[in-house]
């Protein structure tokens, strides 16, 4: 009933099935009131694969060509996260019963709403405008789109290194916590 963005779903979503959410926000705001990116990235405590998503990210918008910058957030996001998060809600709903998940629930069914509806083909348009009828950026556009994906599932070993690593969700992640 009232407008938020996904990021303050998410945490809201997080807060209701009893997740901490004090380190990302304070990373979130250090990262924001940073002078240069890629040294608040390097400062950062976590994995070296998120740090690498981060920096090629950064540095893609860096570089400030549109259609590279369209080609990462359309094929390594917007394309790609609704089967994604079928499936993540799929896997919620069979497993967690012991938590109210409703808002969960609702982020993860308003995010695939808008990507599939909206968001996915409004980015695919955008692409192809920025692209135009120009080989060489249709070129960068599939080199950069694959990098982009490589350095997403990079992201992803490195999240799912972290769930399975039960030391990271104990006490490495209580020291990390309480460092920042």
């Amino acid at each position: 009933g009232e407008r938020k963005s996904h990021y303050e779903l998410y945490l809201d979503a997080m807060v209701d099935i009893g997740a901490q959410i004090e380190f990302p926000t304070k990373t979130i705001e250090k990262i924001a009131s940073s002078e240069n990116i890629f040294k608040s990235i390097d400062e950062l405590q976590i994995h070296e694969n998120i740090k690498e998503f981060l920096k090629f990210t950064f540095s893609i918008i860096e570089e400030g060509k549109p259609h590279k910058i369209a080609a990462i957030f359309t094929f390594g996001r917007e394309n790609l996260i609704p089967n994604m998060f079928n499936e993540i809600l799929r896997e919620f709903e069979k497993n967690i019963t012991d938590k109210d998940i409703s808002k969960l629930i609702y982020y993860f069914e308003r995010h695939i709403e808008l990507d599939e509806d909206e968001h996915g083909p409004m980015a695919l348009e955008m692409v192809s405008m920025l692209a135009e009828n120009d080989p060489k950026k249709w070129n960068e556009i599939e080199s950069i789109s694959i990098q982009a994906l490589e350095k997403r599932i990079l992201l992803w070993d490195a999240i799912n290194e972290q769930i399975q690593d039960k030391s990271w969700s104990g006490e490495r992640a209580k020291k990390m916590r309480h460092t920042h």
